[in-house]
């Protein structure tokens, strides 16, 4: 009779919170982070912590490195928050650390070789071009 059971948050109102944070975050991003100084971010996720005070931000970028573009964002990290913390309206807003997701770059890579090897496979002098060409048996 002495176990407390620890109270359980609906999960349903985590991602909505993770929704809007990457929504205003995204919108904060675009207006003050010069696509020159880092290249054209965009936010891919954010996943929040059970007590909402730590946010991971998953980001990709093109033409830029993301080496930078990670060292910046997670420099304007205390200024994002205090700026969602005025858009929010929430008693606690997480911290924010950002991370770079390479699945976007892995995406485009592997369309690169598909269309590589594509053109690769149409250029091979043993398959016939001409329909009417019957093979011997």
């Amino acid at each position: 009779m002495g176990r407390h059971k620890q109270k359980k948050l609906p999960a349903g109102r985590n991602v909505r919170l993770a929704d809007q944070i990457q929504k205003d975050l995204a919108h904060l991003i675009q207006r003050e982070i010069d696509p020159g100084q880092a290249g054209l971010i965009t936010l891919s996720g954010v996943e929040l912590s059970a007590d909402y005070a730590h946010a991971k931000v998953y980001f990709t970028v093109i033409g830029g490195e993301a080496e930078n573009a990670e060292a910046l964002l997670n420099e304007k990290a205390g200024w994002l928050h205090s700026q969602l913390f005025k858009l929010l309206h929430i008693h606690t807003v997480p911290t924010l650390r950002f991370f770079h997701d390479p699945q976007l770059e892995r995406g485009l890579e592997m369309s690169r070789l598909i269309d590589q090897a594509n053109a690769t496979s149409t250029q091979d002098p043993a398959v016939p071009d001409d329909p009417d060409v019957k093979a011997e048996n």
